[in-house]
């Protein structure tokens, strides 16, 4: 009786493409939810000064968020290339 192999290991580029896959999704999880929290600060200030500032910096991690999520395949491409697979 044959033996069924339903598993087999991954290779280094197979694993890359999965985390390049979690990272963005993660990383836009993540700048989603900073955009979401830095517009109810941003609504919720009413002028005062400081909830504004706050909700700026809201507004940029979100901004480094997406753009980490955009460039992650680049960066892990690099990575693949250095590693060597």
């Amino acid at each position: 009786m044959p033996q069924v192999v339903l598993a087999a290991p991954k290779t280094i580029p197979q694993v890359i493409d999965g985390l390049t896959d979690w990272i963005m999704g993660i990383l836009a999880l993540v700048a989603t939810l900073f955009l979401v929290i830095a517009g109810l600060r941003y609504t919720a200030a009413g002028g005062d000064p400081a909830q504004v500032e706050q909700a700026k910096g809201n507004f940029k991690s979100a901004l480094i968020g997406y753009a980490l999520a955009f460039l992650s395949p680049t960066i892990l491409d690099v990575l693949q290339s250095i590693i060597g697979g």
